[in-house]
């Protein structure tokens, strides 16, 4: 099994959004995938409640998803239900940092 953590920090008003709002919005579109791209085997959005949201070494969410293998998390990417997500966030975080470790 392969465990992929991603963490983003949001643009505070792109797109006219805060970056709470961006979070809120990865979290409700990522966790819809599951059941939807059959690759997923668990996916959680957690939304950062850290006061010090200004620092840039804090993130504003973090997505910790499950998949059997190396192969299945490459299917996931370049599936067009992720790609649409993917698309939205590259326009509006301002930093990303993804590990991908064997469970």
């Amino acid at each position: 099994m392969l465990k992929h953590v991603v963490m983003w920090r949001f643009i505070e008003g792109a797109e006219g959004k805060s970056r709470l709002e961006h979070a809120q919005w990865m979290k409700e579109h990522l966790e819809a995938l599951v059941g939807v791209v059959p690759e997923v085997r668990s996916m959680e959005v957690g939304i950062n409640v850290n006061p010090q949201v200004e620092s840039d070494a804090v993130y504003d969410a973090v997505l910790i998803s499950l998949f059997d293998d190396a192969e299945a998390l490459g299917r996931y990417k370049v599936n067009p239900a992720h790609q649409a997500i993917s698309g939205y966030c590259k326009r509006v975080r301002q930093a990303r940092t993804v590990v991908d470790y064997e469970v």
